[in-house]
C-alpha cells in the first residue's frame, strides 16, 4: 500500500512540476510535527496492549518504541502524498489557491 500512495502521488512532482520536494524543509516543518504525535500515540497503545503488529504482516524491522518501520513510514508517506496531492491540485487549478493574506478583495 505504501508503494501504491508513492507511486500514485510523487509523480505530481515530476509532471506538474509542483515544488514540494525541492521545498522538503517546508514539507518537514508540515510532517514532522503530526509524525510525532503520532509515534507517541502508537507507543502508548502499544505499550498498553491496544494495538499491536502482527510479526507475519511486517518486515520485521522495528524502531524506537517497538514500532515497525512501515509505520513509521506511513506517518511520512501518506502526509506528503496528501502535501502533493493538494500542490498538484492547485498547481492544474490555481484559482483555487488560498487568497494572499492583506489582500482586499473587488
Amino acid at each position: 500500500m505504501l508503494a501504491f500512495t508513492v507511486f500514485g502521488s510523487f509523480w505530481l512532482e515530476v509532471v506538474l512540476k509542483t515544488g514540494v520536494l525541492r521545498r522538503w524543509k517546508r514539507a518537514l516543518v508540515s510532517i514532522l510535527p503530526v509524525t510525532i504525535v503520532f509515534v507517541i500515540w502508537d507507543a502508548y497503545a502499544i505499550s498498553q496492549g491496544h494495538w499491536f503488529f502482527n510479526p507475519e504482516r511486517t518486515l520485521g524491522i522495528y524502531g524506537p518504541f517497538s514500532i515497525p518501520l512501515e509505520e513509521y513510514l506511513f506517518f511520512i508517506i501518506v502526509p506528503m502524498a496528501a502535501i502533493l496531492t493538494i500542490e498538484g491540485v492547485t498547481t492544474v487549478k490555481p484559482h483555487l489557491r488560498e487568497k494572499e493574506f492583506g489582500k482586499d478583495e473587488k
